[in-house]
């Protein structure tokens, strides 16, 4: 079956390899939507690639209309308001929603609302919105399917078990830019450094959040709410390779895995595809049969962000949202030169503990919350007085 497919977050990492799985599938694959942000300068050249594209959002009210005249044909959309109109005027089917940060968790849940199938890389959606995409998907309002690779290799893996046998999730973590440091070497590192990702390719923002293994933390929330997995069962194990794309540990001490490159085309090829393209995982007695890969034990003082955010997911209420807006701001203020390395965790910590907590938030609430807990991390910083 033809999928009519919206496309979040097209000029970032996910959203170009993407691009390339539709372009090579024009068949199955009819790309009539896309975001781009800020990053109007390759419009042209997308548009005439996919010339199905009819429904485009940009960031800035601008930008729309100036490209409006360019681009008679196509409907732009702006502002705040328009992911979520471009989602639902579209008529795509699937929507691959591949944007970074809080920017992403309307869009996911206007898909699920208008019942398409959500191929979901945006992290922070269930980190921050976990609860109420839960209540939705039990309502049968639409279908996701995981694009992160660690989430792809769990989902891979559980297709082939029967779950009363798994003893845990195993997340593997490559350790991040600054995994051959020690905590106290932290203090002066910049975020050059950070960017040096050892095996992935990957956005600013995920990459320095590999490196202090908030993301990490993020993906273990994730996978509690994909799998329905309690989160004291998924453990976190260090891989320098980047090759085992996280693990189940059964029952009887074997493993199933994931053995792949590190190359994000397989994880969104089984998203987009909904489960049904051909894939292998192995099932091994010990971890070192995967191959000659290098393992170390999760050590939590070291990375004590997976942590803090799992501290968070079991304080519930807007405390996870709360976690997600204090690290993209401080994310953005390291980049930035505003603040130190360790800063990070020091003003996530902060908000977690001075920020009231809010049971069974809805999405006005997680959405004032976000734009006060960033607020408050730029006025701790000294940047707004």
């Amino acid at each position: 079956m033809r999928r009519n497919v919206c496309l979040l977050g097209a000029s970032g990492n996910i959203g170009e390899q993407a691009l390339d799985l539709f372009e090579k599938d024009r068949e199955r694959f009819n790309l009539v939507a896309v975001s781009v942000g800020f990053r109007v300068q390759n419009l042209p050249l997308l548009l005439s690639k996919f010339p199905s594209i009819r429904w485009i959002y940009v960031r800035k009210e601008e930008d729309a209309s100036s490209l409006k005249e360019k681009f008679p044909n196509v409907v732009f959309y702006h502002g705040d308001d328009g992911l979520a109109s471009l989602i639902r005027d579209c008529g795509a089917d699937m929507v691959v929603n591949a944007l970074v940060g809080f920017a992403g968790l309307v869009p996911s849940i206007t898909a699920l609302e208008e019942n398409k199938i959500l191929c979901l890389a945006n992290k922070e959606s269930l980190v921050v919105g976990g609860e109420l995409i839960k209540k939705l998907l039990a309502k049968n309002h639409g279908v996701m399917y995981p694009i992160d690779s660690e989430h792809v290799a769990i989902a891979k893996c559980l297709s082939r078990v029967n779950r009363k046998d798994v003893d845990k999730l195993v997340i593997t973590a490559s350790g991040g830019s600054f995994r051959k440091l020690r905590r106290d070497e932290l203090d002066n590192v910049t975020a050059e450094m950070a960017l040096q990702h050892p095996t992935w390719r990957m956005g600013e923002k995920i990459t320095i959040d590999s490196a202090t293994m908030f993301n990490k933390g993020f993906e273990v929330i994730e996978a509690h709410y994909l799998f329905d997995w309690p989160i004291d069962q998924i453990k976190v194990l260090l891989h320098d390779e980047s090759q085992v794309h996280s693990l189940l540990l059964m029952k009887d001490g074997s493993y199933w895995a994931d053995v792949n490159k590190p190359d994000m085309h397989g994880p969104i090829e089984y998203a987009i595809y909904e489960g049904k393209s051909k894939f292998e995982v192995f099932h091994q007695k010990k971890i070192e049969d995967f191959g000659p890969y290098h393992y170390h034990e999760f050590d939590p003082e070291r990375y004590p962000a997976v942590g803090i955010a799992v501290g968070a997911l079991k304080e519930s209420g807007i405390k996870p949202c709360v976690l997600n807006a204090a690290n993209e701001e401080a994310v953005h203020l390291f980049l930035d030169g505003k603040i130190g390395f360790l800063d990070i965790e020091r003003y996530v910590l902060m908000a977690l503990e001075e920020i009231t907590n809010i049971d069974e938030p809805n999405l006005d609430d997680l959405i004032r919350v976000n734009r006060m807990t960033r607020e408050y991390v730029r006025r701790k910083a000294g940047l707004d007085q």
